[in-house]
């Protein structure tokens, strides 16, 4: 069976130390901010939330994940794509020391649409004392009868997270 690879990738600057934003990213506590915007809820069916843990995510009814190109203030536009349907993640990697979280989609969401493997990488990066880079990789591989459907592939979800982590960061600054 044919498949194509790829990967897509972005970084962004967040105004906050990168051990905060990474005290997000690198554990269940994203869940804080991106729950009530993004996913009705998250649930670890297994582990603790660290590596090898597996999560439930259920998205809000309706939602997937692709960008509407006509209004960039959206993260998710309303397709019948995954209709909330719950999908399954694996955290493969939880490195606190580097800052990198790693999770594959195990069941459901892209693997419904003909996609073998679908990764998110996040890093942080530190560059400063008050600032870091985010940096969010998707790599994918998808069977070659369903290439249509890489273009529901997107980084851009990902970009509104980190702009929704730093305005969570910068809100609750300490002092």
């Amino acid at each position: 069976i044919m498949k194509t690879y790829g990967s897509v990738a972005t970084e962004m600057e967040i105004q906050a130390p990168a051990r905060e934003a990474w005290a997000l990213y690198g554990t269940v506590d994203l869940t804080v901010i991106t729950v009530p915007k993004y996913l009705a809820a998250v649930d670890i069916v297994e582990g603790d939330g660290g590596e090898g843990s597996i999560a439930k995510l259920t998205p809000l009814t309706g939602t997937t994940f692709i960008l509407c190109p006509l209004d960039i203030g959206l993260s998710f536009i309303h397709l019948r794509a995954f209709c909330g349907s719950p999908y399954y993640e694996k955290f493969t990697k939880v490195d606190n020391k580097h800052m990198v979280k790693e999770t594959e989609i195990t069941e459901g969401a892209f693997l419904d649409l003909g996609f073998t493997m679908y990764r998110i990488r996040f890093e942080n990066i530190p560059t400063g004392k008050n600032k870091c880079i985010t940096r969010t990789t998707i790599e994918y591989e998808v069977k070659e009868e369903f290439v249509a459907n890489l273009s529901r592939v997107s980084i851009l979800p990902s970009i509104n997270i980190a702009k929704d982590i730093e305005a969570y960061l910068l809100a609750h600054k300490k002092t």
